[in-house]
């Protein structure tokens, strides 16, 4: 169906305006869309009016292109063209087309009404169509201001998460940077840790505190300072000696760690002095070797670099405390060590040179801790003419053991006195022992020589056995069952042993501490003893027992280092001259 209106005036154009709006409300055109399509017509027209001469409009409905109309798909087309002989002739036409719901009825009015009523009704539906639109827009523009108001939320939103994640981002570098941190200051607390450890371990090993004092710089220099000087206190002799800064006799005379330099040092504890006047440019932390009493000395150190940092510090002043006490414990070892081998040389008496018996022994500390023990030896005359040797071994080590055999050796020389065979004299050594120190005890091995009597009368408590080497050079170890140690909680009669002694025979007395290692026990040292004694001449043992002595020890003790004392006496019978 098409419709054309002629259109040269404002009224003729009103008249297709209200014609085209009636003919899409006819054909079912929603109010929205038929608005649309009167406010763009209506656009147009006034567009062609101002333009000027003639100008049609037409209004075709009927089905889509391509559509029958079975398939209820319609359109309203309406174009505006010049007429040809207005003065817009050849300019292009205007179109539009709507889409429209159901066909056009053939009722619909085919011309615009242009009485008042008509135009009145055409105006009152327009304004319904307007106020459709209105509303329409109306809830446009608030759901526009929701979507605003959502907009604008979530843009509060990110940037608060964006401000939210620039302060975790911020957090996190902070994080890392303090773990960085606490990472770097935990290795160098852990290394100056380990140092510490090692450094002591080092110092503490040694008991001559000259060979500490020399290690000293060894483990502080080159890393934790440039140069070491230790001032011993007790070195001072009197003699002029090399100059030491004034923070190092503050330090000496405070007991407090003392920094001289051109700057304050900043260091923990440590107090800040002038800078020294012997080297002002360089500074000097000057560290007291602390004791109970009085410093022993003052250590002097220079910086590895401009200066040191505060742990490094601290960590100078606890060792130099552990230095200090390691000295101290190496001199308090020395002096106690010189008052032992003083007191072990009272001890250890002069042998007697009894006609037809020569005497040769030794006596070797332990070459750990104090260097005297319980071990001793000793020779004596009886009122018949008769000599006793005997070799014991006081369990124990140090000034206690050493007391005790003491005793035991002034108490078998008087019981000697009233006489009495080995095995009598030790039994009543067990019986005073038990009795003086039950919780002491000893081994004792004791030898009798009688220059009228051609036997060796023995006795032994708990001791390793003798070993005797005959004139024809046999090796025999006398090995009769011994008695108990002696001071155990046991009553005992020690049996005496007697053996042919002829002249030329040489009986070795000792101690467990010649014979016996701790991988091998004691019998394989008891062979190696009877191997070197029978190795012997008779001639050498009676020209020079003494050298003797020292030869027979020397494959016995090859190793250096000894866990117990040695105690060696040799009894040579002489032969006929």
């Amino acid at each position: 169906m098409t419709r054309t209106w002629q259109i040269t005036d404002v009224t003729e154009a009103a008249g297709a305006r209200i014609a085209a709006a009636r003919l899409a409300a006819a054909c079912g055109v929603p109010a929205l869309e038929r608005s649309r399509l009167a406010a763009t017509l209506g656009a147009q027209l006034r567009l062609c009016l101002t333009k000027g001469g003639a100008w049609r409009l037409t209004l075709t409905t009927g089905p889509a292109d391509g559509a029958g109309a079975e398939s209820g798909e319609y359109v309203l087309h309406a174009v505006v063209t010049p007429s040809p002989d207005a003065a817009a002739a050849g300019e292009p036409p205007w179109r539009v087309t709507v889409p429209c719901p159901e066909p056009a009825p053939e009722s619909a009015a085919g011309t615009a009404a242009d009485d008042a009523a008509g135009l009145a009704e055409a105006l009152l539906g327009a304004d319904e169509d307007t106020a459709l639109v209105l509303e329409r827009l109306s809830e446009q523009e608030d759901l526009v201001e929701f979507h605003r108001e959502e907009l604008h939320q979530t843009n509060q939103g990110v940037v608060a998460l964006h401000a939210e994640l620039d302060a975790a981002g911020r957090a996190q570098r902070e994080a890392f940077a303090a773990e960085r941190k606490a990472r770097t200051e935990a290795e160098n607390a852990r290394r100056r840790l380990t140092f510490l450890a090692d450094a002591s371990a080092v110092l503490t090993a040694s008991l001559d505190h000259h060979e500490i004092v020399r290690r000293l710089p060894e483990l502080l220099v080159p890393e934790y300072a440039a140069s070491v000087d230790v001032w011993l206190f007790e070195q001072d002799d009197g003699t002029a000696g090399p100059a030491h800064p004034a923070a190092a006799v503050v330090a000496a005379r405070t007991g407090r760690p003392q920094y001289a330099a051109p700057h304050p040092g900043g260091l923990p504890g440590v107090q800040d002095q002038p800078p020294s006047a012997l080297d002002p440019e360089r500074p000097a932390l000057c560290i007291p070797l602390p004791t109970r009493q009085a410093p022993l000395g003052v250590v002097t150190l220079s910086p590895p670099g401009e200066r040191w940092d505060p742990d490094d510090a601290v960590m100078l002043v606890e060792l130099t405390r552990r230095a200090s006490i390691a000295i101290d414990h190496a001199q308090r070892y020395q002096h106690n060590r010189d008052i032992a081998e003083t007191l072990q040389r009272a001890l250890l008496t002069d042998l007697p040179s009894p006609a037809g018996l020569g005497l040769a022994a030794r006596y070797l500390p332990a070459t750990h801790g104090l260097n005297i023990g319980g071990d001793w030896y000793d020779a004596f005359r009886q009122p018949d003419g008769g000599v006793i040797t005997v070799v014991g071994d006081v369990t124990g080590h140090g000034l206690r053991a050493a007391v005790m055999m003491s005793q035991l050796r002034t108490a078998l020389r008087a019981y000697a006195v009233d006489g009495g065979s080995p095995g009598r004299l030790l039994t009543r050594l067990h019986t005073f022992l038990h009795h003086l120190q039950p919780d002491l005890f000893a081994t004792a091995v004791i030898a009798r020589f009688h220059p009228d009597e051609p036997t060796l009368t023995w006795a032994a408590a708990g001791h390793p056995p003798p070993v005797l080497r005959t004139p024809d050079g046999r090796v025999r170890i006398l090995d009769d069952k011994p008695g108990a140690m002696l001071g155990i909680p046991l009553q005992q009669e020690i049996a005496d042993h007697s053996v042919p002694l002829a002249p030329g025979s040489t009986l070795a007395l000792y101690t467990d501490g010649l014979v016996e290692r701790r991988a091998q026990g004691i019998d394989p040292g008891i062979e190696r003893l009877a191997e070197a004694l029978g190795s012997f001449a008779t001639p050498r043992l009676e020209s020079d027992l003494e050298g003797s002595a020292d030869e027979l020890l020397r494959p016995l003790l090859s190793d250096s280092e000894r866990d117990d004392d040695v105690c060696l006496l040799l009894c040579h019978l002489r032969g006929p001259a």
